[in-house]
């Protein structure tokens, strides 16, 4: 399965993956899941949001365990990132079936759409759909760097997005679900286990910073006349990275976009978007206010319109503690033994944790690295991490 995978939507430039929503490598990421889940016998749906989904049982039965992730990626990603925890979950099924258990809930594998939101800038589209947290109405309005909007590249894929929302009777014939993820972090590097359960999920958000200035001749405007966005923009940066470090928390300005964006010429308009991250709400709010604060200060120096749009935002996710525990319990008698940790990337499951139990299982990373092609894991704690799914899914489906 790996292997069949590893091409699909890779970059020669850079060894990377583009495997963005609702392009050509998103659909061979999907026709594979489908053949996956087709050879296995199993039943396979594609939900009114684009989400796919393989059942064993009935589709329509109540109290079902479901595990998967998704199957897009950032730009450049790393090939762990979501695939392990799809390819995990039907290595897992594979292995439950040669031991011989016997199901007493249904069982469902997914796959979860535009999780990443590389292309139309808003994480997790497909579990928000679902889930009710985004309108029918605002996905209809998102669009990509080239002005297509989220309908038009779903029907240019072949699906109609007439039906996109809330699927609130899927969600309540789930009685649980499981996400396997590489970890994103060192935590499990360091302790030296090869697996982790999540316990709750940082809240975070994206923020959008307009810098508006003045467009001029790069040559011939003296400096003390410049009205350039660029300056306020730099030092808005550094005060995200002061901002962080003081507040134990993370920020992070990772993408740009300037106007006019001439070599010779002073821009008119800087934008930058800002991801930050931190382990509770008071803590983010304090770094989200300092670094507003010291972008404006820095814009009334710079005569500098500094405008802050709130994109997108995730509060804290406390993964359910009973199901958090019984995972420990399966893994590990009184779970005493298996690392419980934290983290400050999101997921579906964090989503979905407000409609259905949710939990997570972490894969060590041995370098921490993600969102990157350098992102790496160890076959021998990939297989453990199936393993360790494997019993999950035992301890919770063939009970």
């Amino acid at each position: 399965m790996w292997a069949e995978l590893l091409p699909v939507g890779r970059s020669s430039a850079s060894g990377g993956y583009r495997r963005y929503a609702w392009t050509p490598a998103d659909a061979d990421c999907r026709a594979w899941f489908k053949d996956q889940a087709e050879s296995r016998g199993l039943t396979y749906e594609l939900d009114r949001n684009g989400n796919q989904w393989a059942w064993l049982g009935d589709p329509q039965g109540s109290d079902a365990v479901v595990t998967g992730s998704h199957l897009d990626s950032v730009p450049d990603g790393g090939a762990f990132d979501g695939p392990l925890g799809v390819v995990s979950s039907f290595a897992a099924l594979d292995e439950l079936r040669r031991r011989g258990a016997e199901f007493s809930r249904p069982l469902a594998i997914s796959n979860f759409g535009d999780e990443e939101g590389a292309r139309f800038g808003l994480a997790c589209v497909g579990s928000r759909l679902s889930a009710g947290q985004l309108t029918a109405d605002k996905a209809r309005h998102l669009r990509d760097g080239d002005g297509i909007s989220l309908p038009e590249a779903m029907e240019r894929a072949g699906y109609d997005p007439a039906t996109i929302g809330p699927d609130p009777e899927r969600l309540a014939r789930i009685g649980a679900f499981v996400e396997l993820h590489v970890e994103q972090g060192r935590a499990l590097d360091l302790s030296g286990d090869p697996v982790g359960i999540a316990s709750a999920i940082w809240p975070h958000g994206r923020w959008r910073y307009d810098f508006h200035g003045e467009a001029n001749h790069a040559g011939t405007t003296r400096l003390v006349d410049r009205r350039d966005p660029m300056l306020t923009y730099a030092e808005t940066v550094l005060a995200a990275r002061r901002e962080a470090e003081l507040a134990g928390a993370v920020a992070t300005f990772g993408k740009i976009a300037v106007e006019p964006n001439g070599v010779n010429a002073i821009p008119s308009l800087v934008r930058g978007w800002l991801d930050s991250r931190a382990a509770d709400q008071a803590t983010l709010d304090t770094v989200i206010a300092g670094i507003e604060q010291a972008a404006k200060e820095r814009g009334e120096r710079d005569g500098v319109d500094v405008r802050v749009t709130r994109e997108s935002f995730t509060p804290v996710v406390e993964f359910e503690h009973a199901l958090r525990d019984e995972l420990g319990k399966i893994l590990g008698g009184d779970g005493s033994d298996i690392p419980v940790l934290g983290t400050g990337a999101g997921h579906d499951a964090g989503i979905l944790s407000a409609s259905v139990p949710t939990a997570m299982l972490f894969v060590r990373n041995p370098t921490g690295i993600s969102h990157s092609p350098a992102e790496t894991a160890g076959e021998d704690d990939c297989l453990a991490g199936v393993t360790a799914l494997a019993d999950v899914l035992e301890g919770l489906a063939c009970r």
